[in-house]
């Protein structure tokens, strides 16, 4: 509408029954514009939750096992594991050593690299096998 007094301005959404908002103060002279302030909120909420909706959420997934795990649980946590990384997940393969088996951390790491072996088509190592307390933990995130 071009540049005019402000209350020119407010007189016209007055009588539209419209708002006058403020776009560019910093500007010279400052920008407005008349429109229904409640309705532009309405949408632009609407647009920010539809926005919330399509945003995937990675979450992180453990798969606790134990250095003397049989062979079909060991598949049994392979095949967990992979449904996770199918599913958009991270996994957090976790070796929980309990009392003297902490002298073999050897045992955790070959069956972590075991386990990343099984798992190479779908996932990705993010990090290497590496002891924290009692446990020695690895993370893999999908292709």
């Amino acid at each position: 509408m071009g540049i005019m007094l402000l209350e020119d301005a407010l007189g016209i959404a007055r009588e539209k029954n419209l708002d006058l908002v403020n776009i560019a103060p910093q500007a010279k002279p400052p920008v407005c514009r008349i429109m229904d302030f409640g309705k532009y909120k309405f949408e632009q909420s609407k647009r920010e939750k539809e926005a919330r909706k399509k945003q995937k959420t990675t979450s992180i997934k453990e798969v606790k096992m134990r250095p003397n795990i049989e062979a079909h649980d060991f598949q049994v946590k392979v095949r967990n594991a992979q449904r996770f990384l199918q599913n958009g997940d991270k996994v957090k393969a976790s070796v929980v050593f309990r009392g003297r088996e902490i002298t073999h951390p050897e045992l955790g790491s070959t069956l972590c690299k075991k386990f990343a072996e099984e798992l190479q088509q779908i996932c990705n190592i993010e990090r290497e096998a590496k002891i924290e307390g009692r446990n020695m933990v690895m993370i893999l995130s999908p292709k």
